[in-house]
């Protein structure tokens, strides 16, 4: 019995799956609108910039974790929400996968040293007018975190077998100009993961997992 039918949830299976993934084309079309088809919130976005996270999958043996933020509560903008580590892509980085390092390191200190990248999701169009690039990293274990304060109040791990478990994949919805707005949300541990971060890990099951 292989690696792969041994852990299913390890890193080195995550890896696997990674690299027998459909190759992306530009037909794809992943992002918030696939749960609101028509709503009129998509239409009053702008053009969407381009934005780069990091999922960081970390090599626990047998049984991989994802680490996740909860952003600052003093940021003005999705405060408080958990999210993948990354942002905005600058005009000086090379590369979606080298926004993604950059952000990581300033938002929660990991070094790049302790990331191999093995991929890349196709991007994910957000509600909020973000085409974002999902980037594919295992982490060695290990590490030591600093959080920069002003982006970041704290950093924790979920099980990867959690994440890609459909069960746990609820659909909730919010009111937007008397309007309902539908998003998937995976409550973990006193963290409430939802919206647009909810949306990639629910692509990224998707395309690997099922």
């Amino acid at each position: 019995m292989d690696q792969v039918t041994r852990a299913p949830f390890s890193a080195a299976d995550f890896r696997a799956r990674v690299a027998a993934q459909p190759l992306a084309h530009a037909a794809d079309d992943y992002g918030d609108h696939r749960f609101n088809p028509g709503h009129p919130r998509l239409k009053l976005a702008k053009a969407l910039r381009d934005a780069a996270v990091l999922i960081p999958v970390v090599d626990h043996g047998g049984d991989a974790t994802v680490l996740l933020t909860k952003r600052a509560e003093k940021l003005r903008n999705h405060s408080g929400q958990v999210a993948f580590p990354g942002g905005t892509i600058d005009p000086t980085d090379p590369s979606p996968e080298a926004a993604a390092l950059r952000e990581t390191f300033e938002e929660i200190g990991l070094g790049q040293d302790r990331v191999e990248i093995i991929g890349r999701m196709p991007d994910y169009a957000s509600g909020s007018g973000y085409r974002i690039a999902p980037v594919l990293g295992i982490v060695r274990p290990g590490f030591s975190l600093t959080l920069n304060s002003e982006e970041v109040d704290a950093v924790f791990e979920v099980p990867l077998r959690f994440l890609m478990d459909p069960a746990n994949h609820g659909r909730d919805s919010r009111m937007w100009n008397d309007l309902e707005w539908v998003f998937y949300e995976m409550p973990y541990d006193g963290q409430r993961i939802w919206g647009v971060t909810a949306g990639i890990i629910r692509t990224l099951y998707e395309r690997l997992y099922t």
